[in-house]
C-alpha cells in the first residue's frame, strides 16, 4: 500500500463531504419545508461524521487533511443559493439540485472502492464501504422524493 496514495485518496473523499455539508446546509436555508430541512440535516450529520472519520485517518498516516471544498461542490452551491435568491425555492428544484450533488458523491465512493484495491487498506476499505452504504441510503430518499414529485405532476 502506498501511504501517499492513501492520503490523496482519502482527502478527496474529505473534500466531497465537505461539499456536502456546505451543499446540505444551503439546501436546509433555501426551503422552508420542515421534512426537507430534517432530511437535510440528517445529510449534513452523516457527511460530518464520515468527514471527521476520514480525517482522523489521513492523521494516522502522517498526512495533512483537506479543509477545502472542490469546484463541483461550489458550483452546486452557487446555483443553489441563486435559485433561493430569486424565488425558485420550489421542492422539485431544492430536490433536482441535491439529487445531482448526491448522484456526484455515490460516484466518487463507488469509484474509490472500485478502482483503488492498491490505495487503501483493509480497514480503510471497510470504513469507506460503511460510509458508502449511508450516502446511497440519502440519495435514494432524495431520488424518492423527486421521483414522487414527478409522478404527482
Amino acid at each position: 500500500m502506498n501511504t501517499e496514495k492513501s492520503i490523496e485518496v482519502l482527502n478527496k473523499l474529505i473534500e466531497i463531504n465537505n461539499d456536502r455539508i456546505q451543499g446540505y446546509e444551503t439546501a436546509a436555508r433555501g426551503t422552508f419545508e420542515v421534512d426537507l430541512k430534517l432530511l437535510f440535516s440528517q445529510c449534513q450529520q452523516t457527511s460530518e461524521k464520515c468527514k471527521a472519520e476520514l480525517v482522523e485517518e489521513v492523521q494516522k498516516l502522517g498526512g495533512v487533511p483537506l479543509d477545502g471544498a472542490n469546484t463541483i461542490g461550489k458550483i452546486n452551491r452557487v446555483l443553489m443559493d441563486v435559485k433561493s435568491a430569486f424565488g425558485m425555492n420550489d421542492r422539485m428544484a431544492i430536490l433536482n439540485s441535491c439529487e445531482s450533488v448526491e448522484a456526484i458523491v455515490v460516484d466518487t465512493y463507488s469509484n474509490v472502492l472500485k478502482n483503488n484495491p492498491d490505495n487503501i487498506s483493509t480497514v480503510h476499505h471497510e470504513l469507506l464501504d460503511t460510509h458508502y452504504v449511508f450516502i446511497k441510503a440519502e440519495y435514494y430518499k432524495i431520488k424518492g422524493l423527486r421521483d414522487q414529485l414527478l409522478v404527482k405532476g
